[in-house]
């Protein structure tokens, strides 16, 4: 019986179309999905959509739709990313309006609740409507947010539901003691550890229906809705059966030992720490590791942001290059974790040289003289062996350029020994030694291609049949641009 292994993404919130900095965390999420897949892994990949807040509560009044009409329309585009960008066949999508959501999000609030966690109070605070969180001092330069530095903060004076997160100090730091890896990289898990040992606040988790009233209701309590980061976060488990399934909950949050949560940089504290408490107040097993990427970056050194309105559109550049060509530049051309700057001329660059040039040219180079000659290979995957172990240690520590770095050597060595040995020419005077180098190649071409798989899936299927062929590719894998 396989091994469980559970894998998601945040969800993003369905008030603008899909952008470069979500597609950049789903692509790596399914990258890792597909490959504990290859490692005969049973998978479970869950993303999906954020449709409750204030901010879609305003983008439907814009529209001049009611919030559910809005919602309604716009997750369609979201929905539509797992063609666009080659995503996995079983990859599973909840909406935080689905009536299960929904009512896992009321009875977690209710266990929270009887547990003794969830109290009420009036409050005033500094809220960012781009984060929809509330901002301290310390996250505040020049009276902005210092994410959002074009949207002003809202004082919000009301009385709400809070969650006793200052209670969880001392749990948390022993979750992380216990998981010397559960955030990664480790610069993040260092600075949300300072976060917590620091001292924890109580945070609030409603808003008066009358002022905000898209989102889920609180139960027992019709004139509140809950607070949009406490109801999305409980799709973590809602989306695995919870609280209805417990038997299919166990596997996928337990037995599997908890969900790898991939998420941006911005979300350090509510995947790492708020989330992680609630769980504990819920008596829920608690999440395996927190995978933060960076932030891509724009023109001019500024985050991607919807709400800045700098964002390059996913679908653009795949109709343009494909849906491989964005999976390659998000896993080799951006850092795993940290800031990486994206802009369109630096993608062409990336494209021609390592894409046109590199990979698609040696295919056209290897599969020709293959054909040419003759020469079949009888295609069988290997596992990954000791020599790819640079390769698979990379991947499991989430550090996708390291691996796709081991890739490209290869194709650098496959090219190097083309230019060398020049087999093209050789096969006039020395046959028998120019079929041996062809052979050799195209045995290093087939190793190249098991590698891609789970980066590369189109790619990796248009190379097998040429290789299960011996045939050469009708036209460029990559045409140049």
């Amino acid at each position: 019986m396989s091994e469980p292994f559970y894998i998601t993404t945040t969800l993003p919130y369905v008030n603008a179309e899909p952008h470069i900095g979500f597609a950049t965390e789903i692509i790596r999420a399914d990258v890792i999905a597909r490959w504990k897949k290859l490692q005969g892994y049973e998978v479970f990949f869950n993303t999906g959509t954020d449709e409750h807040g204030l901010k879609i509560y305003q983008k439907a009044f814009d529209f001049g739709e009611s919030p559910q009409q809005f919602v309604d329309r716009y997750v369609e585009k979201f929905k539509n990313l797992k063609g666009i960008l080659g995503l996995s066949d079983n990859l599973n999508f909840i909406r935080t309006t689905d009536p299960h959501h929904i009512k896992a999000a009321q009875e977690f609030w209710r266990v929270c609740k009887k547990n003794g966690y969830i109290y009420k109070k009036p409050y005033k605070t500094k809220y960012c409507p781009g984060c929809e969180l509330e901002r301290t001092d310390v996250d505040i330069e020049n009276g902005h947010c210092f994410i959002h530095r074009n949207i002003d903060l809202v004082i919000i004076e009301e009385e709400n539901y809070f969650f006793k997160f200052s209670e969880f100090q001392k749990p948390l730091l022993e979750l992380y003691e216990k998981y010397p890896d559960f955030v990664i990289p480790d610069f993040r898990f260092n600075e949300i550890k300072v976060f917590v040992k620091r001292g924890l606040e109580d945070f609030s988790i409603s808003r008066l229906k009358e002022k905000m009233p898209w989102g889920i209701e609180v139960p027992d309590d019709s004139m509140h809705v809950m607070y949009v980061w406490f109801d999305a976060l409980v799709n973590y488990i809602s989306a695995i059966g919870w609280p209805d399934d417990l038997e299919k909950f166990k596997k996928w949050q337990a037995d599997s030992g908890g969900v790898v949560q991939y998420c941006g940089k911005d979300n350090l504290r509510q995947q790492s720490a708020m989330w992680q408490a609630m769980l504990m107040a819920a008596k829920l097993p608690p999440s395996r590791q927190i995978v933060i990427d960076g932030f891509v970056i724009g023109e001019g050194g500024i985050k991607m942001s919807k709400s800045l309105g700098n964002v390059v559109s996913p679908m653009e550049i795949v109709n343009e290059y494909g849906a491989d060509a964005l999976r390659y530049f998000v896993c080799r051309e951006l850092h795993p974790f940290e800031d990486s700057p994206f802009t369109i001329e630096r993608f062409k660059e990336t494209y021609n040289a390592n894409l046109a040039n590199g990979l698609g040219n040696l295919v056209s180079r290897v599969m020709k003289m293959a054909e040419q000659n003759g020469i079949t290979y009888n295609l069988q995957l290997t596992t990954y062996n000791e020599e790819k172990k640079q390769y698979r240690e990379a991947i499991e520590k989430y550090d996708l350029k390291t691996a796709m770095d081991f890739v490209w050597e290869k194709i650098q060595t496959a090219d190097k020994k083309i230019q060398e040995t020049q087999p093209f020419k050789l096969v006039k005077t020395e046959p028998e030694e120019a079929k041996k180098i062809i052979s050799e190649l195209l045995l290093g071409l087939s190793e190249i291609t098991e590698l891609l798989l789970p980066f590369m899936p189109e790619t990796t299927e248009k190379i097998l049949n040429l290789i299960k062929t011996g045939k050469a590719p009708d036209q460029p894998l990559f045409p140049r641009k």
